[in-house]
Formats: structure tokens, C-alpha cells, sequence
């Protein structure tokens, strides 16, 4: 086996850990960088006078990590300057003149670096990274390095965040400047080939825009789902890999024209900076990127190339650029994929080649080393293991490269021969479509995914099971035998702590709950019940997940379906109910889309009524009433301020106890002041279902007027927009109400107690945690 280099390997990871660490405490980060230069200078005086190569090496080690620190600590102040954080805390509106990073399509969210911010009482420039959320019903496009000013309010993010302050729009944005020419001309090519897939069927159209060019525009939740359940979340978009793809191509064709070895290096240089341009900067690109150019700079001065010092390089490259990569999940995936690949698929696939083909065990090799090295992140995203992850890997892999270089070459031809340019498209749509096909088949499989326990300790004890087994294959016959008698213990212990949590969730359960809020990630979907009649109030936005919910909770039957209204968090599961329901209410449609679903939840035998405020029903033992929205709507949109709002309040015996709850959908302040205003009698209730995930845009009196005991809040764990914000949960608290969050406690059952009284019980903390009524 070749020796690894890990002369830079070691320093480079061990200064990111502790960037990744500081970044988060930006008062203390000129201090820990004055006592790392301090350090490394007294390490490498002690080093020249002992002559001790290790005291040679932690002082490199302490020399690159106070160089990262103190390139955050320049930054930290710029990124969050105090006029900005007290403009956000007041809620004051500011004009922020913003840079895009990405291609903005159809108003959606966008990363951008701001440069300008203007208040009522402040006027500041800088470069500051933001992320905008465009105000609802805000439809405009625009190009990467566009120039565009939008009016709204500010939330400060954690310090450690890539992302500075969230904006969020009040005004319509505008775009103030276009985009620099070395930047436009990728947006042209962008959206034709983004028409010319639009036809293109199923999930295979849907995912090539995201192989060959980066835009996953289409890519649905239940594909994204699917993808991320099979391990192949890194092909839903550009990765890495399709740079070494088109270098390697720039390459070969150079050779195969006899072309010096310095045109063939300059030439890729230039299509490799077009390549990220056309495909956008995401942060496994621009890994990908630098490697290319440190190897590409490498064989121009004619040294050899190894992976591992180019893969350091290029990760603390990227890291001086900007330290707060340093937590970016994205960024943590690519270099880990790439560092599994380098160091662990030719010794892997040496030892697998004893037990079978050769050319099958280096196959099977790649997705495994790069499944290995990253599982462990993973988990912290997902606390699950992908049982047929590496199988769909070997399948789906051969094809990507494929999808990818057809993809590229239909994007260039579009322009200028459109009909070759969709035919080629027409071809790359059958790869593309295998991949979705593969990652859908293994989604569907029994036991796709098995329970893994969260958090450190679930990230710990997936390492030490990757070591260990890591061991059995590389190691020695005593050093197998010992990993192996290990690694058995361990999965036996494990086996037996996740099946004993299972099974001691559901006995301790409660069997008498009225309303659940399912765990469906960043989305709506709670369930009412009573005398075993069911409500579910949206569906969240992917199908798998409200599956999940309704099978642990044994709920086969919906009588009554709420569609608040038609955003994606809160439709995209609807697909799961189909042939469930009796009756479904909906909300005001905006276009033939919204229609569309209506008519498919009719086409599976619902009855489907479009409701206003004013109508009621019955559920079991509780009433329900529509709140909200009016009828005519007058100058109120579809969409959030729109929302179906539905309150539940006992009607019958109740012996069992009955519990009064509202459902704010994704109500913003102003709707919320309107709903008061045309229902005047609405007054306290047990449990309230919090407006639109948690969100600053809430109205304090409609929380002061219904005083309820228990709030719920869907929300998904690491979302980018801020949800909770500190603003709903002060009001929250002023309210006198105890909030309770998906992200954090997984499944929110509430029962009520017959004296009075809620129980509430959480999939992620202790059970039965009893509030008395007041």
C-alpha cells in the first residue's frame, strides 16, 4: 500500500475544527488568534533550538490554524455590524441593495452578498452574505450577478451561519443593475435548456437541468426525497465529479489534436472557470474547481500530482476565502466524499478484489469509500441509515457522467441549432431518468432506511463502526478477528438500544391524543381526532413522511382533509391521502396548478368544497369553524393571507375532555389583525397551531387574545429561513404559552385531561410533560 501524505492533511483539518468551533464566538476569535500565533512561534523557536520535527509540525499545525482565525476575525466584524443588528432587532424596514449568487427564478429565495443597506436612522455599505426572501407573490427573474434592491426587515442569523442577516421582503425587489457581461451570457444558456427539458416526462425531465447545469428548479420533494434516501443527493445537482469530467475530456481531446501539454492546461483553465460559471459557485464545485486548478498548475510546472496535499490545498484555499464554509453541510460532504475516494477506494478495492472480480470490487469500491467517509455527517442531517445506499450508488453512478456531458453538450447546441440541441437533450433524458428510476425503486424497497440514534452519540458510534469494519478489510488476521468480535458487539448493543427506543415509544405513547403535529420536516401537517373521527389540516411537503406519520399513529381513514393553502410545505404530501379522504376543504386557487390538485383530490373520492369564513361542521365530539379567508376575498391574494383558518371547540359530552384549538396556517401579521377584526368573539383556546412555521411577519394581539396553553410550531430542523424566530417565540412567551417544536421534538401528541388540562407528549424528549389549565 502507498504511504499517505498527510504533511498537510492533518494541520488543514485540524485548523478547520477549530475555525468551525470559533467562528460561532466572533468576540473571541482576535483573542484565539493572538494566543495561536503566540503558540506556533514559541513551538517553532523550541523547534529550531531542539531540532524535533514534531514540535516542527505543531507549530505548521498552530501556523495554519491562526491564520484561518485570524482571517475570520478581520471578516467577523463587517459580516454583522452593530447599526445592522439593532435595525433587525427593532424590525425596522431597510432598503438592501443585494448582489444575486444564483439565478433567480419565479421570486424564489436567493443568496446574495449585500452591499448596501439604508434605514431611517442608518446608512451603511460593505459586503455583507444574505439570504432574501422575496415578498409573496413577487414573480421576477433574474440573472446571476444581478443587481437588485429590496425593501424589508432583517433577521440576524447565528454568528457561525455562511449567511449574516435573512431579509425579508415587504416591497416588490427591482432590479437596479444587470448582470456583468462574463456572467450574463451563462444565463442565456441556462434558460434554454431549461425550456428545452420542461417537456421533457416524469422525473428523468425533472432531474437533468440539476446533472448537467446545476438547476434543480424542478426537482420535486418527493424526488429530492428519494434521492437523499438512497444516497444519491450528490447527483440531484452538479457535483464535484462533473469538473473532473470536463477537465478529463478537455484533456484527452487536447492529446488526441497533438496540442502542446501548456494549450491543453490553459485551455481547460479558461472552460473550467466557464464551467463554474455556467453551473454556478456551489460549494462542491468550487472544491472541485480549486483541485482542478492546483493539479492543472501542478503538471504545467511538470510535478507530480497526489490527492491527498491537493485535496488540503484546496480545502484550506477555500477556507481563507471565506471561514464560515467551515459549516457548510455541502462543503463538509464534497471534501469527505473526495477524501474517502482518495485515500480508501484502491486499498478497499484491493482487499474486495480477494473475494471477487476485480473490476467489480473497484466498482463497488468507489461509492462505498465515499458512503463511509460521509455517513457519519450525514447522520446529523438525517438520523437514519440507507440500507441499499451503496447498491443504488453502483447502479446509478455509471450513468451520471453520461446525463452529465450529454446535458452540457444539449445546453451549448441549443443556441445556435435548437432542433440538434433538444435531440441531444431528448438522449441525455434516458440516463437521467434511470437515475431517478434507481433512487424511486430502492426509496420503495422494505426497510429503506433503518433508525440510527441522533445526535453525538449516534455520530460517534457510526464512526467506530466504520473504523472497525475499515479494520476487517485492511487489517491484519488478529486485527480482524478483534474488529470483528468488536464491531458484532457494537451492532448487537445497537440493534437492541434502537429497537428497545421503538418499542418503548409506542407503549409509552399516549393512546388518547386529540391532536398530532407530525414530524414532516419544514411543512404543516397536524392531525385532529375525536370519537374516532380524523381532520388533517395540511400535508406537508413530501408524501413519505406523512406516510410515516399516519402508519405509527394507525390513522387509515381521513373524514375531514384542511388544504390551508398551496404552498409545497403544505400540499406536496396530498398524494399520500388519495383514496383516504371523505370531504376536503381548499382554500382560494391562484392558477391551473392549484386546480389541478383539487382535481385530483376530487378524482380519488373526496368530496372537495372551496370554504370562506362562516361555515362549520362537526368532527366527533368537536365542532369546527372556518375564520378565515373572506368571502369575497376582496383585496386579499391567494396564497399565505389567504390561508383556510379553522378553529375546533368541544360540542358534545366531552367526557373524555375536549380540547379548543386554531389553525393559523400560514397567516402573516396583517391577515391575522383581520381575522380578529371579522370574528370579534374568538377568544382563548387550548392549542394553537403557530402561523407559518414560526416566522417574524405575526400579529402579538392574536396571540394575547387566544392566550392558548400549548403552541405548536412545524418546523424543520437547520432550515435556512430562521424559523423560529426570536420574535414569535418572545411573543410566545408574553402570551403565556409553552412552545413546542417539530425540529427539535420530533412527533407533538396533546390529549386533554378530563378536569381540565393538556398532556403533552414529544417523540424526542420526556414523555407526559403535564401543563395545568389556569
Amino acid at each position: 500500500m502507498k504511504r499517505l501524505d498527510l504533511r498537510l492533511a492533518i494541520p488543514v483539518a485540524v485548523a478547520w475544527a477549530a475555525v468551525a468551533v470559533l467562528v460561532g464566538f466572533p468576540a473571541a476569535l482576535p483573542w484565539a488568534a493572538g494566543v495561536l500565533w503566540a503558540t506556533a512561534t514559541l513551538c517553532f523557536v523550541g523547534a529550531r533550538v531542539t531540532q524535533r520535527g514534531a514540535l516542527s509540525g505543531l507549530a505548521f499545525t498552530l501556523g495554519v490554524g491562526a491564520l484561518l482565525v485570524t482571517v475570520a476575525a478581520l471578516h467577523a466584524p463587517a459580516r454583522q455590524p452593530q447599526e445592522l443588528l439593532a435595525d433587525a432587532a427593532a424590525g425596522r424596514q431597510v432598503t438592501v441593495t443585494v448582489t444575486a449568487q444564483a439565478t433567480v427564478r419565479s421570486g424564489a429565495p436567493f443568496d446574495g452578498t449585500a452591499t448596501a443597506f439604508t434605514s431611517g436612522l442608518s446608512s451603511l455599505t460593505g459586503s455583507v452574505p444574505v439570504t432574501v426572501f422575496p415578498q409573496q407573490g413577487d414573480t421576477f427573474n433574474a440573472a446571476i450577478g444581478s443587481t437588485l434592491r429590496v425593501r424589508g426587515t432583517l433577521v440576524a442569523t447565528d454568528p457561525g451561519d455562511q449567511v449574516a442577516f435573512r431579509v425579508f421582503g415587504s416591497d416588490g425587489a427591482r432590479r437596479v443593475a444587470a448582470s456583468p457581461w462574463y456572467l450574463s451570457w451563462a444565463d442565456g444558456l441556462r434558460a434554454d435548456f431549461g425550456r428545452a427539458t420542461a417537456s421533457l416526462p416524469g422525473d428523468g425531465g425533472a432531474l437533468l437541468p440539476g446533472l448537467a447545469i446545476g438547476d434543480t428548479l424542478r426537482v420535486g420533494d418527493s424526488l429530492d426525497s428519494a434521492m437523499k434516501a438512497t444516497s444519491l443527493s450528490h447527483l440531484t445537482a452538479v457535483s464535484g465529479a462533473n469538473c473532473a469530467v470536463v477537465i478529463a475530456l478537455i484533456m484527452l481531446a487536447g492529446a488526441r489534436a497533438r496540442l502542446p501539454r501548456g494549450w491543453r492546461i490553459g485551455a481547460s483553465v479558461v472552460l473550467l472557470v466557464a464551467f463554474v460559471v455556467l453551473v454556478t459557485p456551489q460549494p462542491s464545485v468550487l472544491r472541485a474547481a480549486v483541485m482542478s486548478g492546483i493539479v492543472l498548475g501542478t503538471l504545467a510546472l511538470g510535478r507530480p500530482v497526489s490527492g491527498l496535499p491537493v485535496l488540503s490545498l484546496a480545502t484550506l484555499v477555500l477556507l481563507l476565502s471565506d471561514p464560515w464554509l467551515s459549516r457548510s453541510y455541502g462543503f463538509v460532504l464534497s471534501v469527505l466524499a473526495t477524501a474517502g475516494l482518495v485515500v480508501l477506494a484502491r486499498p478497499v478495492g484491493v482487499r474486495l478484489s480477494r473475494w471477487m472480480p476485480r473490476w467489480l470490487a473497484l466498482t463497488l469500491a468507489i461509492p462505498l469509500s465515499a458512503q463511509l467517509a460521509c455517513q457519519p455527517v450525514l447522520l446529523l442531517l438525517n438520523p437514519t441509515i440507507p440500507t441499499y445506499g451503496v447498491f443504488a450508488n453502483l447502479l446509478a453512478e455509471p450513468a451520471a457522467p453520461i446525463a452529465t456531458v450529454l446535458g452540457l453538450v444539449a445546453c451549448l447546441l441549443l443556441p445556435i441549432a435548437p432542433a440538434l440541441g433538444a435531440a441531444v437533450a431528448a438522449v441525455a433524458w434516458v440516463p437521467s431518468a434511470w437515475i431517478a428510476g434507481v433512487a424511486e425503486f430502492f426509496t420503495a424497497l422494505p426497510l429503506s432506511a433503518l433508525p440510527w440514534p441522533g445526535g453525538a452519540v449516534g455520530v460517534a458510534l457510526c464512526a467506530l463502526m466504520i473504523l472497525l469494519a475499515l479494520a476487517i478489510v485492511l487489517g491484519g488476521r488478529r486485527v480482524r478477528i478483534a474488529a470483528a468480535s468488536a464491531l458484532a458487539l457494537l451492532i448487537v448493543v445497537t440493534v437492541g438500544v434502537t429497537a428497545g427506543s421503538s418499542i418503548h415509544d409506542t407503549l409509552v405513547r399516549p393512546t388518547n391524543w386529540q391532536i398530532a403535529a407530525c414530524d414532516i420536516g419544514q411543512g404543516d401537517s397536524v392531525l385532529v381526532r375525536s370519537l374516532g373521527k380524523v381532520a388533517l389540516v395540511d400535508t406537508g411537503p413530501d408524501p413519505a413522511l406523512l406516510t410515516r406519520c399516519l402508519q405509527e399513529l394507525g390513522i387509515t381513514h381521513i373524514d375531514l382533509l384542511v388544504l390551508t393553502h398551496y404552498d409545497l410545505d403544505h400540499v406536496g404530501g396530498t398524494s399520500a391521502v388519495f383514496g383516504m379522504v371523505t370531504r376536503a376543504m381548499i382554500g382560494p386557487t391562484a392558477d391551473s396548478h392549484d386546480e389541478a390538485l383539487a382535481e385530483s383530490v376530487a378524482a380519488h373520492g373526496a368530496e372537495v368544497q372551496h370554504v370562506s369564513q362562516g361555515l362549520t361542521g362537526i368532527l366527533g365530539e368537536l365542532r369546527w369553524d372556518v375564520l378565515w379567508p373572506p368571502s369575497p376575498l376582496g383585496n386579499v391574494q391567494p396564497g399565505n393571507d389567504a390561508s383556510v383558518t379553522v378553529r375546533f371547540s368541544g360540542a358534545g359530552a366531552c367526557a373524555a375532555g375536549c380540547l379548543t384549538s386554531i389553525f393559523l396556517g400560514d397567516l402573516g401579521d396583517q391577515p391575522q389583525s383581520r381575522v380578529l377584526g371579522a370574528n370579534p368573539t374568538l377568544g382563548k383556546v387550548d392549542v394553537v397551531k403557530v402561523a407559518h412555521h414560526g416566522s417574524a411577519d405575526q400579529d402579538e394581539q392574536m396571540y394575547q387574545t387566544i392566550k392558548a396553553t400549548v403552541g405548536l410550531i412545524s418546523v424543520g430542523l437547520g432550515n435556512t429561513y430562521g424559523h423560529p424566530t426570536d420574535r414569535l417565540l418572545g411573543i410566545l412567551n408574553r402570551a403565556g404559552t409553552l412552545a413546542f417544536r417539530t425540529d427539535y421534538e420530533g412527533m407533538i401528541l396533546v390529549s386533554p385531561l378530563p378536569g381540565g388540562g393538556e398532556t403533552v407528549w414529544t417523540e424526542r424528549s420526556m414523555p407526559a410533560a403535564k401543563l395545568t389549565q389556569h
